[in-house]
């Protein structure tokens, strides 16, 4: 005999292990990640004869390119705001700000393609000569960003059924790490990094849209914190070069007339001579 509540029950228990499923179905976990690596593209080799760098001939005023370490490839889904386009303007923004010093002749902005995944020195050797660089500056980056989708969303209930909108937990870690190298010596004059953290909540409605804003908000305040911080280690750098000269050479272009740790270094001596003879002609005629 057919019982209407026993049929009732069944499809309300149907109804809800549907749900249930269609919920958890909800709750994954994914990653997306976008990163390169200065390293990778340094010392591919992990075989080969250490370098062992030279001492870093300073010609002021110095001629300095700037390009992006090219990516690794690691990378699960594109959402990234890092094109070509955005690189050209994060590289605009730095080399704006560094133009204002009168120890830097030009900053040659390098596009990615003429940078090889792996290309090692070699690589930057071919820059030097086709851009006319002496020093390097290589950013790489690495951003990921973290989705959790719990249980915490709401469902609407429509005349078609069940509308489930579960909570996007979304963290983008974003971090930009400058190296800046002398090419002919192989050394590294000095980093600086550039890191921010995006917290944000979104249905899976817009994820996409903002996770894609997410990324650029994260790459576009990470370059202000290492821009912030390549000013504040090019100060250090200047001071290192006057505390060790044995290791660095500066040298002037004819006709240089410019700042620069040299200068700073020669008005500081020449403001100790200038004291020691005031105190000895003040001797010899003492008022």
């Amino acid at each position: 005999m057919h019982n209407p509540s026993r049929t009732r029950s069944m499809a309300w228990l149907v109804s809800g292990l549907c749900l249930t499923l269609l919920i958890g179905g909800c709750a994954t976990s994914r990653q997306t990640r976008n990163m390169s690596s200065a390293v990778e593209f340094l010392y591919p080799n992990t075989k080969d004869p250490v370098i062992t760098p030279g001492i870093p001939v300073l010609t002021l005023p110095i001629r300095v390119g700037i390009a992006f370490v090219p990516g690794s490839g690691y990378s699960y889904r594109q959402h990234t705001a890092l094109t070509e386009n955005r690189r050209t303007e994060l590289m605009q923004r730095v080399a704006d700000h560094f133009k204002k010093y009168p120890y830097v002749k030009s900053i040659e902005i390098i596009p990615s393609a003429y940078l090889r995944p792996r290309g090692s020195f070699a690589n930057l050797d071919q820059l030097r000569s086709m851009f006319g660089v002496d020093v390097i500056a290589l950013v790489s980056y690495d951003q990921v960003q973290f989705t959790d989708s719990g249980l915490l969303g709401l469902t609407y209930w429509t005349i078609v059924g069940a509308y489930v909108v579960p909570g996007e937990k979304n963290d983008t870690h974003t971090m930009i790490d400058t190296v800046v190298y002398d090419i002919a010596s192989r050394k590294m004059l000095f980093r600086a990094p550039g890191v921010h953290h995006v917290k944000g909540r979104a249905t899976l409605v817009n994820l996409s849209e903002k996770l894609r804003l997410d990324s650029s908000t994260g790459f576009d305040e990470a370059s202000k914190d290492m821009i912030t911080n390549l000013d504040l280690q090019l100060g250090l750098f200047r001071e290192k070069i006057k505390e060790r000269p044995a290791e660095y050479r500066v040298v002037r272009t004819s006709g240089y007339t410019g700042g620069g740790s040299v200068d700073l270094l020669m008005l500081a001596l020449a403001a100790i001579l200038a004291g020691g003879l005031l105190c000895k002609h003040r001797r010899l005629h003492p008022d």
